[in-house]
């Protein structure tokens, strides 16, 4: 009997000390928690802004580098039209015929007025008469 009561006063001994760690613990742990939720909230956020941080810096690179083909492509075209354009000084015959080629092909005629201006789709849908 004596081995019994020692018994349950070892268990309720035990007991009481892990109520007492647990009430001592529960609020120790809630703090940690907090601490490391913040934590991670702000790696998180530290984290998206190096992302924004490299799209932006991509982003940049990208448009210098469209600017530069942009400009190559500028001097390409200025150089193509200053060949076309010497080629074609004093070479009225080949634009005249390059001129009526185009008239041959198109469905459209352009007639040049007085003033040298087209009229423009002049008589392209024909107004019905009334019968």
């Amino acid at each position: 009997m004596k081995n019994l009561i020692t018994t349950c006063v070892r268990v309720g001994w035990i007991l009481l000390v892990v109520i007492c760690l647990g009430m001592y613990g529960c609020p120790q742990y809630g703090v940690y928690s907090a601490r490391k939720e913040g934590e991670a909230i702000l790696a998180h956020a530290q984290s998206s802004r190096e992302v924004a941080v490299a799209e932006a810096k991509a982003k940049m690179e990208s448009s210098a580098l469209l600017a530069q083909a942009d400009t190559i492509r500028a001097h390409g075209v200025a150089s193509s039209n200053k060949i076309i354009g010497s080629s074609l000084k004093g070479n009225s015959e080949y634009l005249q015929w390059l001129w009526i080629d185009q008239i041959e092909k198109a469905n459209t005629i352009y007639i040049p007025t007085e003033a040298n201006m087209p009229i423009m789709e002049a008589g392209r849908k024909a107004i019905k008469q009334p019968e």
